[in-house]
Order: C-alpha cells, then structure tokens, then sequence
C-alpha cells in the first residue's frame, strides 16, 4: 500500500482529495462561472503541424482516467480543492521525477468568489508538505505567467524562492508564454511550509 496516494489532506475548511468522476457536475459548474477569471490562464493545445491532426481536448471522462492513471504510475496527485464543503478548484502535483532529481510542479487555480481568503496558499502548502514528508520529492517548483497576479500572490505569500524566466514555456491561452519560476526544496522548509504560512498570515496570533 502506497501511504502517498490515494490521500486527503485537511486544514479547517480547506480539503485535498483525490479527482472524481462522480465531481463532473460541480466541476463543470465551477469551471463555467469562471470562464473568463479562467481563460488568461489555462494551458491550451497548440497548433498541429502541417497536415497533421489537430488534437483534441479531452473530455472531463477521459481528463480523470489519465490523471488517475498517471498517479497510480507514481507520475502525478491530482487533487481537487474543497473550501467549506465545496468543490473551487484543483491542484495537480504533476512531473514527479525520481533517480537523481526527485522533483515535482505544482499547477492549480480557484474559483474566483473564495480568492483571497487564503484557500490556495493554505492548499498548496498542505501539498508540498505532502510531497516532501510521504512522496519523497526533494525539490517542487510553481511556474506562472508574470501577468498572473492572483497566481504570483499565492507563491509569495509562502515564500517561494524564484529561480528564473522560463521564455515561451508553456502554451497558455493560445500562444507560448513566459513564465516566472519559482521553487522550494525540502532544506528550506524543515518545519513544514503549512507550518510556515500558519505563521506568516495575517491575523494568526503569534506565541
């Protein structure tokens, strides 16, 4: 049995699980209020090369299938964000790579009614807690658009150490996009980052 996967990490009213598909519902829902909150930021598929088939964009079905299938091979957590009992959002830990690296990315969004209230910082800590306590990754590192500020507010807000540009790095809302890169390794965080944010957010009481 793999302590690592499949998991649920709680902190108050902020819940990781595992993806469903039985989530289809509120996740379209989700996904639809927030078409445009969305869209600057969402990967998108590029052009085909001449003469060869444009591909497709899977459908929700067949989106949980492959995330399930690349966490049973150790590849990925892809994980939903619960706040209050509610389906906003999802966070993937995804490019875990072993041997001499042991790395991971992390990718996520929220619905934009709960933004701001702490739900995405506190959610991709309890993450990369997870993936340096039970995974075993040494290294996790967030790469987002310069443009992106909800996005950039989340890593500093943790103390994301960034590392760099990375130019034209990702398909991103039609075209191949900069991205800003920013990462933790596990040295930096002995006390565990959940413990760290607790810390730095405002209104905690300090002992």
């Amino acid at each position: 049995m793999n302590p690592a996967w499949p998991v649920t990490l709680t902190d108050g009213d902020v819940v990781l699980r595992p993806i469903r598909l039985r989530d289809q519902r509120a996740w379209r829902e989700v996904n639809r209020r927030n078409r445009d909150w969305l869209r600057p930021w969402e990967a998108t598929i590029p052009p085909p090369p001449p003469g060869g088939p444009a591909a497709q964009r899977p459908t929700y079905r067949q989106m949980v299938r492959h995330l399930r299938a690349e966490a049973n091979a150790g590849r990925m957590l892809p994980f939903v964000v619960e706040y209050q009992g509610r389906l906003v959002g999802q966070l993937t830990v995804a490019g875990i790579t072993w041997g001499s690296m042991c790395s991971g990315h992390v990718g996520y969004w929220v619905d934009r009614g709960v933004a701001g209230r702490g739900v995405m910082p506190t959610a991709v800590a309890m993450a990369v807690d997870h993936c340096f306590r039970m995974v075993g990754l040494h290294r996790v590192e967030v790469c987002i658009r310069p443009e992106n500020a909800p996005s950039l507010r989340v890593v500093e807000k943790l103390g994301f150490r960034e590392e760099g540009l990375r130019p034209r790095y990702l398909h991103i809302d039609g075209a191949w996009r900069d991205h800003r890169v920013f990462v933790l390794t596990a040295e930096e965080v002995p006390d565990g980052l959940l413990n760290r944010w607790r810390r730095a957010r405002p209104g905690t009481t300090r002992k």
